[in-house]
């Protein structure tokens, strides 16, 4: 009986015990707010470009080409690529950008990127995909789907 009751009073290796218990839960929560905070920023990296994209775009400009120097990009090229310069740490991909326009005394959004008077719309579709294993599984396919956009109205070129 004595050996049970000293074997119960013994404390060794409970620390050990608790760092065994207690580690992976901190690890799971610390990447946990790393995979949020990234997501997070990848919110906020493409909403600040879309934005600076349709401030662009109601310019109605048109960038060079910086592979071919000299060569006038379309203007939803232009505007994909100033996007892109907007937000250097993503990868965003042509098939993610679409362009509508509400075209002046109309109430329907209309494809394309409209002229001048029209309000145009920049949306840019994300795929942001989830890094932390035990997150993944509540969000299909592993990934979460951010959608941005922004309107303004467009301006007449300055001649």
């Amino acid at each position: 009986m004595r050996r049970v009751l000293r074997l119960l009073r013994d404390v060794s290796g409970v620390n050990l015990l608790e760092a065994a218990i207690i580690t992976p839960l901190l690890l799971i929560i610390t990447f946990g707010i790393v995979d949020f905070a990234s997501m997070f920023y990848a919110y906020l990296a493409l909403e600040n470009g879309v934005s600076l994209a349709t401030r662009y775009a109601v310019t109605g400009n048109q960038m060079d080409d910086p592979s071919n120097p000299g060569t006038v990009l379309s203007r939803t090229d232009s505007i994909k690529l100033a996007m892109r310069q907007a937000t250097p740490t993503l990868t965003i991909p042509d098939g993610a950008f679409s362009f509508s326009h509400l075209p002046q005394g109309s109430t329907t959004w209309v494809g394309g990127v409209g002229g001048p008077n029209d309000i145009e719309k920049v949306t840019v579709q994300y795929t942001w995909n989830l890094m932390t294993p035990l997150i993944r599984p509540f969000f299909p396919g592993g990934m979460i789907q951010i959608q941005v956009d922004s309107a303004m109205k467009n301006e007449g070129r300055f001649q």
